[in-house]
């Protein structure tokens, strides 16, 4: 894709999974690679990786539910590359997997903000960046297939990301006249370590002993979740899905579309919802009333 030679991309979470997939992709496209992520020794290895494939390069560390550490990996890519034009919201967590029940407070507001203000903070910080200079750019959420039909045991994961797709569809509107393309990236299983993102865990988020032993006693639905993450897709067929998606100008870029059936199963539903609401007496009037702006 030539339109990406020479151009800066800013990857959050990119020292390893997704986002390091896609670090090796858009720099073997040209693309000078900003890899911001928690992880310091993970960090350091993924930028001496992509240094070692001749990618300009700049590691900085970065916890995605600070505003003020997301504002200062923007300028530090400025004044390293001078422009930003792409902006990868990558950075995302999956939580323990178990009932609602058992779910703490502190796991739902780690895994909210993570996963959704993180990449509110990243579109604050990134797309003034890109607007500055006028050529225009891209900006990629990463959501989940669970965006669009929620994984049962998963409902805090399934609502951030569902709440991404949602970002998504407004900003795909909001930007693209200033030829700011958003897309939404929606994979099922990918190969990554999503699954024991507790090892990057902040100390304010950390669980008393007894919520732990909840943790615990959930662990085989982790093992099991595991095994069908290890047999999911790799990271480089994402990251080369993502840019054929890009260069299509595609709003949701799909990589499984082997899941297709729960996601029409979901639309399927809500369109019957509506039908059944038409036939309704109760609703009689407002069938009739035009949607407001549409007049």
């Amino acid at each position: 894709m030539k339109e990406l030679n020479g151009k800066t991309a800013i990857i959050s979470g990119g020292a390893e999974g997704i986002g390091f997939g896609l670090a090796q992709v858009l720099g073997s496209h040209g693309m000078n690679i900003v890899i911001a992520d928690i992880n310091a020794e993970q960090l350091a290895k993924a930028q001496q990786h992509i240094e070692g494939l001749g990618i300009p390069s700049l590691g900085l560390n970065l916890d995605v539910t600070s505003s003020e550490q997301w504002g200062d990996v923007a300028q530090k890519t400025r004044a390293r590359f001078g422009k930003v034009h792409m902006l990868v919201n990558n950075a995302g967590v999956g939580g323990a997997p178990g009932p609602i029940q058992t779910s703490t407070e502190k796991d739902w507001r780690w895994i909210v903000d993570v996963n959704l203000l993180g990449v509110v903070f990243g579109a604050q910080a990134v797309i003034p960046l890109i607007e500055e200079h006028g050529e225009g750019g891209w900006v990629i959420n990463v959501a989940s297939m669970a965006g669009f039909c929620s994984l049962p045991m998963a409902s805090a994961y399934s609502a951030t990301k569902a709440a991404v797709v949602a970002m998504s569809e407004g900003w795909h509107a909001e930007l693209k006249d200033q030829n700011i393309h958003v897309s939404v990236l929606c994979p099922a299983f990918v190969k990554t370590r999503i699954n024991l993102s507790q090892r990057n865990k902040q100390a304010r988020y950390q669980s008393d002993e007894a919520q732990e032993e909840l943790s615990k006693r959930d662990s085989e639905l982790n093992q099991q979740m595991q095994s069908v993450i290890d047999a999911g897709a790799s990271i480089q067929l994402v990251g080369e899905r993502v840019v054929e998606a890009i260069a299509a100008k595609e709003l949701y870029i799909i990589t499984h579309p082997n899941f297709r059936w729960p996601v029409d199963a979901r639309f399927s539903a809500i369109s019957d919802s509506f039908h059944r609401a038409e036939s309704s007496p109760l609703l009689s009037e407002i069938v009739k009333q035009k949607m407001p702006g549409l007049d």
